[in-house]
């Protein structure tokens, strides 16, 4: 129940960005989501490869609902860098902040 309220919110902050510059606001919103997993995915995986290479095993014996709440600070900080991205590289397309708009 807790992870759909985060998902929400992941998705109501990429949906809010994507509609203040004008882009497809439900396709950003799905992407944050998307980012949220990927970031999951990806430090999973990393976790799981420097377990067994520590202590082989270890990873069958963890708890599942233990590495899920492992994995969420690794998620939420994907979500917060690719959120990151998409604002600055958006604010420098802005055509608002543009230099010939301002000379006019």
């Amino acid at each position: 129940m807790l992870s759909l309220l985060l998902l929400y919110w992941i998705g109501k902050y990429f949906y809010k960005l994507a509609e203040a510059h004008n882009r497809s606001k439900w396709g950003f919103a799905i992407l944050g989501i998307i980012a949220y997993y990927a970031g999951t995915l990806l430090f999973g995986l990393i976790l799981g490869i420097a377990s067994e290479f520590i202590s082989p095993g270890f990873i069958d014996t963890i708890n599942d609902i233990l590495l899920g709440i492992i994995l969420l600070p690794f998620g939420i900080l994907c979500c917060y860098i690719f959120y990151k991205l998409l604002e600055n590289s958006w604010k420098e397309e802005d055509p608002e902040s543009s230099e010939l708009i301002r000379r006019n």
